[in-house]
């Protein structure tokens, strides 16, 4: 078989509120699969909780009732439905909510207006792979079942007597045979999962990083609170789940929270959750992140944003591991691992008031520094490397030179946004590469020796580098286009920054 044959009995459900959209996209895709069509979220969920779940789902954002993020939030909780490829279709064309979407747990995110060759072909795909990750998993459940059955045999065979001995050490032989077959699908099955959510790895061989990776591994196996610091763009995130994979917990959760991405009224329901009622809007229970984490990690991302008048109850998971959902008395104890990171200088927030010093404390006992990418030019080879193969892969572009007057540039170049910085270039460079030699797009006029004579701070230079990305943009702080969107910081981060650095539009 050349392919896999999944469309003749593959099922796809289509939600969408609008009944034109319905009836066009069924005719588009009727031919192909079988169709489901749902006009809401609690029509949606209720045919997949049916006798006959369809295979792929696709959802729009924008409906009354339950939108498109609570169903599929709903859909990847439930372990019964959580395996359900789902593909956003929607004219939400945010960045944050495509990465909003993304992190939910869908495997796509296609903004309309659509072409419906596209969107076949991804569909194609997602159920491709869903295909191939359940015929490796039948495959496994097999395999050990059969490792099983013949240690079994062999245990028996070794008590009946010495005649059979050789026939035991054959029967042990193909039993190790087949133990390393089963290992061999595994961990081919991991490597499929791995590629298919596209798993980052810190990436230099400098001695600041080397050293931050000595102080991964020596605090991964514990349980101890981690505080990650760093700016804006340096990996503080990639450590943290570096910390998570290596550590005990790795099969569980990893949750993340962006303190900094939530108003000060949602923050505190998005950690401890909320009953039925507890205010307007609240209209089922919600599950807090440290509840979802429970087992697990919880990575709290810009901790330094968090309101004052919630670190006191955070300071109380910290100390006892309980809390209380909003609306609701009844105690709830977790078995959490916090791991924090912020861009923030938590001491001096400290002496100004902003932060409370007793979770400052509870926060700083294992503290690890993620370098800025200035004082580690010499991995950007490497990282160039890296990104511009992920980057061509995912564009279907081909880059097979790096020009070293290309590499010289970067590595002279002061980097105020990080890594983060570097890999925007990076993308806009593979898209204006019109061969397959790279080209640099942005100018990166300012050379590194402007910022290393004692003339500017690194307030000043962070200062003027969101300036000039102001001004570029005629101060457009988010949405398509946007200071936020180059700079790749949240519109909530981006606000923050400007105050801090007394920015003001003239």
């Amino acid at each position: 078989m050349d392919k896999l044959d999944f469309t003749e009995r593959s099922t796809i459900l289509i939600v969408d509120d609008t009944p034109e959209n319905l009836t066009l996209m069924n005719n588009l895709f009727k031919d192909d699969f079988k169709v489901k069509v749902a006009n809401g979220g609690e029509k949606a969920l209720k045919i997949v909780a049916s006798d006959s779940p369809p295979d792929l789902i696709l959802l729009d954002i924008m409906m009354p009732g339950l939108d498109g993020y609570e169903v599929c939030r709903r859909l990847k909780c439930d372990p019964s439905t959580s395996d359900i490829p789902v593909i956003f279709l929607t004219a939400r064309s945010e960045m944050e909510d495509e990465k909003k979407g993304l992190e939910l747990g869908a495997v796509d995110y296609i903004i309309k207006p659509f072409s419906p060759h596209i969107v076949l072909a991804r569909i194609k795909n997602h159920l491709a792979i869903k295909t191939m990750a359940e015929a490796l998993k039948d495959q496994n459940a097999f395999l050990e079942f059969e490792v099983a059955k013949r240690t079994a045999e062999l245990v028996v065979a070794r008590d009946e007597a010495d005649k059979r001995k050789e026939e035991i050490e054959a029967f042990l032989v193909e039993t190790i045979q087949l133990k390393e077959q089963l290992e061999a699908e595994r961990a081919y099955l991991q490597e499929e999962i791995k590629l298919k959510y596209n798993h980052k790895n810190i990436i230099g061989q400098s001695d600041s990083l080397k050293y931050v990776l000595f102080k991964v591994e020596q605090i991964a196996p514990s349980d101890t609170t981690v505080l990650i610091l760093g700016e804006t763009g340096t990996g503080k995130e990639l450590a943290a789940r570096a910390i998570h994979d290596l550590s005990l917990r790795k099969n569980r959760t990893l949750v993340k929270v962006n303190c900094a991405a939530l108003s000060a009224n949602l923050i505190e329901s998005e950690l401890f959750g909320h009953e039925k009622g507890a205010f307007t809007g609240s209209l089922s229970r919600h599950l807090g992140r440290f509840e979802v984490a429970n087992g697990g990690t919880l990575f709290l991302d810009e901790i330094g944003e968090l309101p004052l008048e919630l670190q006191a109850k955070l300071l109380r998971v910290f100390q006892e591991g309980e809390f209380e959902r909003l609306g609701s008395s009844q105690t709830i104890k977790v078995d959490t691992r916090i791991i924090a990171a912020t861009n923030r200088n938590l001491q001096e927030d400290v002496k100004k008031g902003r932060f409370r010093e007793d979770l400052w404390y509870r926060l700083n006992i294992f503290p690890i520094t993620m370098p800025p990418l200035r004082e580690h030019l010499d991995d950007i080879p490497l990282l160039v490397d890296a990104f511009v193969k992920k980057i061509s892969r995912r564009l279907g572009k081909i880059i097979e030179t790096i020009p070293v007057s290309v590499i010289d540039t970067l590595q002279h170049y002061p980097w105020p946004g990080n890594v983060r910085e570097l890999e925007n270039v990076l993308e806009r460079a593979v898209i204006n590469s019109s061969g397959p030699k790279l080209s640099l797009v942005d100018e990166l006029k300012k050379p590194f020796g402007d910022f290393c004579q004692g003339k500017k701070t690194l307030k000043a230079v962070e200062r003027e580098y969101i300036l000039q990305v102001l001004e570029q943009t005629k101060w457009k702080i988010g949405g398509k286009g946007s200071a936020a969107e180059i700079l790749d910081l949240d519109r909530s981060t981006l606000r923050a920054r400007m105050r801090k650095l007394n920015i003001q539009k003239p």
